[in-house]
Protein backbone atom coordinates (compact mmCIF):
# COMPACT_ATOMS: atom_id res chain seq x y z
CA UNK A 1 0.00 0.00 0.00
CA UNK A 2 2.98 2.41 1.32
CA UNK A 3 4.71 1.41 -2.11
CA UNK A 4 1.61 2.61 -4.55
CA UNK A 5 1.15 5.66 -2.46
CA UNK A 6 4.75 6.52 -3.03
CA UNK A 7 4.46 5.75 -6.61
CA UNK A 8 1.77 7.99 -7.17
CA UNK A 9 4.10 10.68 -5.26
CA UNK A 10 6.97 10.31 -7.22
CA UNK A 11 4.70 10.06 -10.83
CA UNK A 12 3.22 13.14 -9.79
CA UNK A 13 6.22 15.05 -8.83
CA UNK A 14 7.91 14.85 -12.72
CA UNK A 15 4.86 16.93 -14.48
CA UNK A 16 5.84 19.87 -12.18
CA UNK A 17 7.16 21.70 -14.89
CA UNK A 18 4.36 21.28 -17.47
CA UNK A 19 2.26 24.32 -15.59
CA UNK A 20 5.09 26.89 -16.10
CA UNK A 21 5.30 25.83 -20.56
CA UNK A 22 1.53 25.83 -20.28
CA UNK A 23 1.75 29.44 -18.74
CA UNK A 24 4.80 30.27 -21.34
CA UNK A 25 3.03 29.56 -24.25
CA UNK A 26 -0.37 30.49 -23.46
CA UNK A 27 1.21 33.97 -22.15
CA UNK A 28 3.17 33.83 -25.83
CA UNK A 29 -0.15 33.76 -27.79
CA UNK A 30 -2.25 36.38 -26.19
CA UNK A 31 0.51 38.86 -26.99
CA UNK A 32 0.71 37.68 -30.67
CA UNK A 33 -3.52 37.81 -30.57
CA UNK A 34 -2.74 41.64 -28.78
CA UNK A 35 -0.30 42.77 -31.05
CA UNK A 36 -2.47 41.34 -34.27
CA UNK A 37 -5.70 42.88 -32.86
CA UNK A 38 -3.87 46.16 -32.12
CA UNK A 39 -2.49 46.20 -35.79
CA UNK A 40 -5.35 45.44 -37.02
CA UNK A 41 -7.49 48.68 -34.90
CA UNK A 42 -4.72 50.81 -35.60
CA UNK A 43 -5.08 50.34 -39.34
CA UNK A 44 -6.92 53.76 -41.20
CA UNK A 45 -9.75 52.12 -42.48
CA UNK A 46 -10.55 50.11 -38.98
CA UNK A 47 -9.82 54.00 -37.28
CA UNK A 48 -12.15 55.98 -40.09
CA UNK A 49 -14.57 53.39 -39.04
CA UNK A 50 -14.36 53.51 -35.15
CA UNK A 51 -14.25 57.39 -35.66
CA UNK A 52 -17.82 57.49 -37.70
CA UNK A 53 -18.97 55.15 -35.14
CA UNK A 54 -18.61 57.04 -32.29
CA UNK A 55 -19.15 60.02 -34.01
CA UNK A 56 -22.82 59.14 -35.15
CA UNK A 57 -23.45 57.87 -31.10
CA UNK A 58 -22.22 61.48 -30.02
CA UNK A 59 -24.74 63.11 -32.50
CA UNK A 60 -27.54 60.87 -31.93
CA UNK A 61 -30.70 62.84 -30.01
CA UNK A 62 -32.25 62.34 -26.94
Amino acid sequence: MFRRWWARVRAAGRDRGMSTAEYAVGTLAACAFAAVLYKILTSGQVMSMLRSVVQRALDAPF
